[in-house]
């Protein structure tokens, strides 16, 4: 039988609709039906690819008396985390207050009008030290309800008053030279001098850290914020984290080795990164250059969906059984390579008898640096063979904000790189979700199939596809993309900024759903925050929109960066973004505006040595739609690029020496 979650659109609720737990969708309707039951609400929060939310399904919510007792005592309901981020966020604060912690599954019961009692995460079918199996919560939280909702209710109101207290925005503080030079150093002592990247077990990849090394050391000169971003960079590309057949990179390691990875795949994760690997490899990295390449390939064979854009993930499991796509026994790799090439591939891929992972097999990392052309063989011969394995599931559904990720790095890679075809993919993304998600000029969260879903777009997703379409303005030069972004901005900047607080902003719409809390997270984390995304995106547009919109643009994205000096100076690794954005704003950002009809050669030369965060756009001069090239004529006939640095601009030059060495 089916539950209410048959209709769904969601993935990931559709992996629950033939539970026997009555679950339904959040909305006005579940609610209503707790205040009707007088019980109250079992919230669910995961996501398609999570291996856990996997395990406590199959161990609780697909069990018959475990759902007899959710359904008698409950309204149960579930959400998709990348469909909600808003609920996912408001219920992620509530539980890391009360637990200290936070995770998913997450599990959260709350009062019928939405306000949380009692959170936590996982919960096991059987008891273990300090933890109580789930039925034994649910029996507890049960005849607590019954004999004290009182005390209950009381005891959620007061923990929406203190994550109310906590929600506030941040004191203005401003990001300078200063706080960012000090951020390169707290980034030093935070890192792993022996395996790169920074912290213990678990492992994440930092690649908007990356970015804001890279983009330090062009701008100042310094050796040691190369040297973190290329120790990171390194350690990941050759560690088990990276797939080395496919190209893509899971969602973080278990190790603080880089060795075995939690296997599922995120688009965001692999967009990010895309961006940090070219641009090492623009500027002369024949290794990042592979891995840039790799990432593609990745995005378009196993994300790509038949509409054009890009799928959420793949799952961490296959067949419930996680990471049983990947891994190797030295015995596998001979049967596939012969004894020779299945001897060298065990070496360099470190795959030994005793196994890296379980039951003695082994990730595949890259230990030596290996001869191209037999790697490039032994690679497809094991990718090959590899597709003959069960594939883990897809998440099939395309979010703007990640698919906003995607583009611009697509756009940009290809742009610097010489990739034409890498600008074709992001250009069908981007078509894609402006004509499936916008919706009478408001941006919906996701879509499947091309049908878009209900939920409404949150900050990220107007700042990351804004951010997305200004790349891909600057690798065509096409209008569109340029005024798609800044209609996005106009609207971000009207319905989420803060009505009390310049320079801040909610992550929901002044007309979304009201919920107990309207969350407003400023903090970087997997992907960038939605603050600091519209930030980016708001200084991007400022150098590449007419005078008017360039002031008031670099103004919003000026008071934006003064709400978190004292976030990037305590935590930069959750601000990672946030110092990427203070950093072109300090180096101008550089403007680089190309011209002419054989520009080719000068527009290569400037995507590849500008400083990150700077604007690259070419085109005839004076195009009608792109204010950068206005009033920038050819130089005696030929093709020019002009170089500006604030509101300070170079002579025109003709040559791409000449403009190398302006950059």
């Amino acid at each position: 039988m089916s539950n209410r979650l048959a209709d769904a659109t969601s993935p990931y609720l559709l992996q629950h609709a033939g539970n026997p737990v009555d679950w339904q969708e959040w909305g006005t309707e579940a609610l209503a039906e707790a205040r009707r039951r007088g019980v109250p609400i079992l919230l669910s929060v995961g996501y398609a690819a999570c291996h856990w939310c996997h395990v406590m399904a199959h161990e609780s919510f697909e069990d018959e008396g475990t759902a007899a007792l959710v359904n008698a005592h409950f309204v149960p309901v579930k959400v998709d985390r990348e469909e909600r981020p808003d609920i996912d966020a408001v219920y992620m604060a509530a539980t890391q207050a009360m637990t200290g912690q936070g995770g998913w599954p997450m599990t959260c019961f709350l009062t019928p009008d939405g306000e949380p009692f009692h959170c936590g995460t996982y919960y096991p079918p059987t008891p273990r030290p300090g933890m109580p199996s789930f039925r034994q919560l649910l029996v507890a939280v049960a005849e607590a309800w019954q004999e004290r909702p009182d005390d209950l209710r009381a005891g959620a109101k007061q923990i929406v008053e203190h994550l109310a207290e906590q929600s506030g925005p941040l004191k203005e503080s401003i990001v300078d030279g200063g706080v960012l030079a000090d951020a390169v150093a707290k980034l030093g002592e935070e890192a792993d001098p022996v395996h790169g990247g920074f912290g213990g077990a678990p492992k994440f990849p930092p690649s908007m850290v990356v970015e804001f090394l890279l983009r330090h050391h062009e701008r100042t000169g310094s050796a040691g914020a190369l040297v973190l971003a290329e120790a990171a960079t390194e350690a990941m590309a050759r560690g088990g984290i990276h797939d080395q057949l496919a190209g893509g990179f899971a969602r973080y390691s278990v190790d603080a080795e880089w060795t075995v990875p939690h296997f599922e795949k995120m688009l965001y994760d692999n967009a990010l990164l895309l961006r940090c690997y070219a641009h090492l490899a623009r500027r002369g990295s024949a290794a990042a250059l592979r891995v840039t390449e790799g990432i593609v390939r990745f995005l378009e064979a196993d994300l790509r969906t038949p509409q054009g854009g890009f799928a959420a993930s793949l799952d961490a499991d296959t067949e419930g059984v996680e990471g049983s796509t990947y891994v190797w026994t030295p015995a596998q790799l001979r049967e596939v390579l012969g004894d020779e090439d299945g001897a060298w591939a065990a070496e360099l891929f470190g795959v030994t008898a005793e196994g890296t992972f379980e039951a003695g097999a082994s990730t595949l990392r890259l230990l030596t640096e290996p001869e191209p052309g037999r790697f490039e063989r032994v690679r497809q011969a094991l990718l090959d063979a590899r597709a003959a394995r069960p594939q883990p599931g897809r998440d099939d559904k395309v979010v703007a904000s990640w698919n906003g990720l995607a583009i611009g790095a697509l756009a940009e890679a290809g742009l610097a790189l010489d990739r034409p075809e890498w600008v074709e993919l992001a250009r069908a993304a981007a078509q894609l979700v402006l004509d499936v998600h916008l919706v009478d000029g408001r941006l919906r969260r996701s879509s499947r199939d091309g049908v878009v879903g209900t939920p409404a777009g949150v900050l990220e997703d107007y700042a990351c596809l804004a951010d997305g379409l200004l790349s891909l303005h600057q690798a065509t030069g096409e209008p569109r993309w340029l005024a798609e972004a800044t209609r996005l901005l106009d609207v971000a900047l009207t319905r989420f900024a803060s009505e009390t607080a310049p320079g801040a902003y909610h992550d929901t719409a002044d007309d979304a759903e009201t919920l107990v809390q309207r969350p407003s997270d400023p903090t970087d984390n997997a992907s960038p925050s939605g603050a600091s995304g519209l930030a980016g995106a708001l200084l991007t547009a400022a150098a590449l929109a007419g005078p008017a919109e360039a002031a008031r643009y670099r103004e919003a994205a000026e008071a934006a960066l003064r709400r978190v000096g004292l976030l990037a100076a305590r935590v930069p690794r959750f601000a990672g973004h946030w110092l990427s954005v203070a950093e072109a704003a300090e180096s101008g950002p550089v403007q680089v505006a190309v011209v002419g009809d054989e520009r080719g050669p000068l527009l290569t030369a400037a995507a590849r040595n500008v400083h990150g965060g700077g604007i690259v756009l070419g085109g005839a001069p004076d195009a009608p739609g792109v204010p950068l090239l206005a009033d920038r004529p050819l130089v005696a006939g030929r093709a020019a690029a002009y170089v500006c640095r604030g509101y300070v601009c170079e002579r025109p030059v003709t040559t791409a020496g000449e403009l190398v060495a302006q950059l």
